[in-house]
């Protein structure tokens, strides 16, 4: 069994396919098809059904699955816990965070929590999307993952691996430019109509907020004429565009708050189009570092 084996596996799980994950892993096609089987020669069962368009998963590679997760995330850890008992890095806090709040709540956040106590020899923060920050939560390489979240949305973190904390809410609101003909007024106004689709500035299919805002409207709600003229995983982004008339965008209420004040950007829809969510922290239940239980430790124990 080679370590690599198993991530190359939940490569081709996280991106749909052989080719984008010999591409993400920066390994030829040929070459990661031959370490995929030999992956299914050590566990003695073909894991992906090839046999269609799209690549599945067998049954044996649905069980396999989190026990390749699993393993992962423990040997990471394990290195950790192996370094910590060496005195490297036992300090360290490592962190995990979505783009929009490793800019808008992390650093208040943390300042706060720094005021009741010392947290030790450092923090290392890394920000991504929402499917990059669970692949590194997954595999151990952070102790704690910072994201918005929606009972609606489903993650990769599972509730019996894994345990969050309530920080605090936000809330996804549509917004736009103003229109210049008339001001204070939308641009572009919800639901628009079946026969002129509004511009959707849209996130991808690896955002966090991407997946609350699909699930939500999927669930419900007040039907919405859109058609995507634009798409990011980052909201910020998202926004920028909104504020140059190209459509419009759910965004955090915290992250255009400013942009309401000054009239740069206005709601494109009453409230009922809405989306109210958490912010939530997120770690794996098994014991860490000694400096992120003392960290934990100091959070408040509303435990989800």
């Amino acid at each position: 069994m080679d370590l690599s084996w198993l991530e190359d596996y939940l490569a081709i799980v996280d991106c749909g396919g052989f080719s984008r994950a010999a591409e993400r892993r920066n390994i030829s096609q040929p070459a990661f098809s031959r370490r995929v089987r030999a992956l299914e020669d050590w566990v003695g069962a073909p894991l992906f059904d090839r046999s269609t368009h799209s690549v599945a998963l067998t049954a044996a590679g649905e069980r396999f699955r989190p026990v390749a997760e699993e393993t992962l995330r423990r040997l990471y850890l394990g290195r950790e816990e192996a370094l910590e008992a060496s005195r490297a890095s036992a300090g360290t806090l490592r962190f995990a965070a979505t783009n929009a709040l490793s800019l808008t709540f992390f650093p208040a956040w943390l300042r706060g929590v720094e005021q009741r106590a010392s947290l030790g020899d450092g923090v290392r923060l890394v920000a991504d999307t929402m499917a990059a920050c669970e692949r590194i939560m997954l595999q151990g390489q952070a102790q704690f993952l910072l994201c918005h979240h929606h009972p609606a949305a489903r993650t990769q973190l599972d509730s019996h691996q894994f345990r969050s904390l309530h920080l605090g809410d936000d809330l996804l609101v549509p917004v736009c430019a103003p229109d210049p003909e008339r001001p204070g007024q939308p641009r572009h106004s919800l639901p628009g109509d079946a026969a002129q689709p509004l511009p959707h500035l849209a996130y991808s299919a690896e955002s966090g907020m991407g997946r609350i805002v699909a699930a939500v409207r999927g669930a419900g709600g007040p039907p919405a004429f859109l058609h995507a003229s634009f798409t990011s995983h980052v909201a910020t982004v998202l926004v920028a565009m909104a504020r140059e008339g190209r459509g419009i965008a759910w965004s955090p209420l915290s992250v255009v708050s400013d942009d309401f004040a000054t009239g740069r950007l206005v709601r494109a829809g009453g409230p009922e189009w809405d989306i109210p969510i958490e912010i939530r922290l997120f770690r794996a239940r098994a014991r860490q570092s000694a400096a992120a239980e003392r960290f934990w430790s100091l959070l408040e124990p509303v435990e989800a």
